[in-house]
């Protein structure tokens, strides 16, 4: 099909959803149609956006770039960012979902001494909620389609070209909060989004008018500053994007920030007061396991990637692979001080074959400090080859040998995040 035929058919697609409504041409009454078959769709909020450019965005999506807080993980192309007809032609509204999540664990695990556990945040919780609302689209989808022959879609989670947040905000399932969070009147900001490009011309929601006033208290709260103003994250800086990366994180102060989290961070939704006693279990697949998201710590150092799939590999935390929640890991023990952990961690030091574990080692030997941490890593300093490992265990042999007996049972740090 030349590119002029196929043009020309997608067009008649658009006048064939206009010419002939499956409900007589009444696309409001189509609309409040979908809106009361929302719930038994899944869906537990749901809000109707017209398909023009985002074109408010451009130049801060540019600014943002420029200033280096991107976090990598996003659509690269921000013209498809802004966009919805580069994602689906000749677009006439998107539909914007939202699903609530658990907030709260029953009978949480808590950490004791030798015995210390990590966390997940409530976005790993349960399965992995791409999957779910893939689901929920589809079923959305389904509907539509089902009413109206001819119908075109393109639905999105998370990953998709489209800026969720700006989707969700103008449809009117709530504000975009100061913590970077769509904040909605029903459910806090304790959501996951997603939405659904169509060709069907269904009439826009209003957007919500309500704001975050003068509240500032999730960018007081933010460990590392990465709330830089209001909706302004620096990404690199976030302790949620420094446990999904891969490699040796570098700054020590970073490293301490992240405190026992495995994945994630909620820190600025739980100081939030519109989130306060909000919690919603609405959908079964959501519901946490207290073991998977509060785990041992020391169990997950040697995990094979058929166990760590055994494990976690239903969570969205899965998503990068076991070596960055290993690392966590290490990092947690180290800010815990567990003197306990320190022949796991020489193992890890001196055996090894990931130059960022055992650089993360390293730094949680220095920490935990001790004769025995300090004559594991100067053994190590004498064989280790790759560079920037090295750096971490020069620096961690110095902790070590500063280090005072007493350090070795300090309770767990502030940062740790037993919430």
């Amino acid at each position: 099909m030349t590119e002029t035929s196929r043009t020309k058919t997608e067009r008649q697609k658009v006048s064939d959803v206009e010419a002939t409504p499956a409900t007589g041409g009444d696309w409001a009454r189509l609309k409040e149609e979908l809106r009361a078959a929302a719930g038994s769709l899944g869906i537990d909020k749901i809000g109707f956006a017209s398909a023009d450019p985002f074109t408010e965005l451009k130049e801060i999506l540019l600014n943002h770039r420029a200033q280096g807080r991107e976090s990598g993980f996003e659509e690269p192309d921000i013209d498809k960012r802004i966009d919805p007809s580069l994602s689906l032609p000749e677009p006439r509204s998107i539909i914007s979902i939202a699903i609530a999540y658990p907030s709260k664990l029953d009978n949480p695990p808590r950490s004791e001494k030798g015995a210390y556990r990590g966390i997940l945040s409530r976005s790993a919780w349960g399965m992995d909620y791409h999957h779910v609302l893939r689901d929920r689209l589809k079923r959305l989808e389904a509907w539509v389609m089902e009413r109206v022959p001819g119908a075109r879609t393109l639905s999105m989670v998370d990953t998709g070209a489209l800026v969720d947040r700006a989707v969700a905000e103008r449809a009117g399932i709530g504000w975009l909060g100061r913590n970077c969070s769509v904040i909605t009147p029903e459910f806090g900001s304790w959501v996951y989004l997603g939405e659904m490009i169509t060709n069907v011309p269904f009439p826009p929601d209003e957007p919500i008018l309500e704001s975050c006033g003068d509240c500032t208290l999730c960018i007081d709260a933010c460990p590392t500053g990465a709330l830089v103003g209001p909706g302004q994250l620096n990404a690199p800086r976030c302790v949620s994007f420094l446990t999904q990366t891969k490699g040796i994180i570098e700054d020590d102060e970073l490293k301490r920030k992240i405190g026992n989290r495995l994945y994630g961070c909620d820190t600025c939704q739980i100081v939030c007061p519109k989130n306060k006693g909000l919690h919603f279990d609405r959908h079964p697949e959501l519901k946490p396991d207290p073991e998977q998201v509060k785990p041992l710590l020391k169990p997950l150092l040697f995990m094979s990637n058929r166990e760590f799939k055994e494990r976690f590999g239903t969570s969205a935390a899965s998503w990068r692979g076991k070596k960055p929640i290993q690392r966590n890991a290490i990092l947690a023990l180290g800010n815990f001080r567990d003197a306990s952990s320190v022949p796991e961690l020489i193992e890890l030091l001196h055996s090894d074959p990931r130059h960022e574990i055992r650089a993360t080692a390293a730094w949680a030997l220095g920490r935990i400090g001790g004769r025995e941490a300090k004559e594991a890593l100067l053994a190590a300093l004498e064989r280790e080859t790759d560079e920037a490992a090295r750096r971490e265990i020069e620096k961690a042999a110095q902790s070590a040998a500063a280090s005072s007996s007493a350090e070795n049972f300090r309770p767990a740090p502030n940062n740790s995040a037993e919430q």
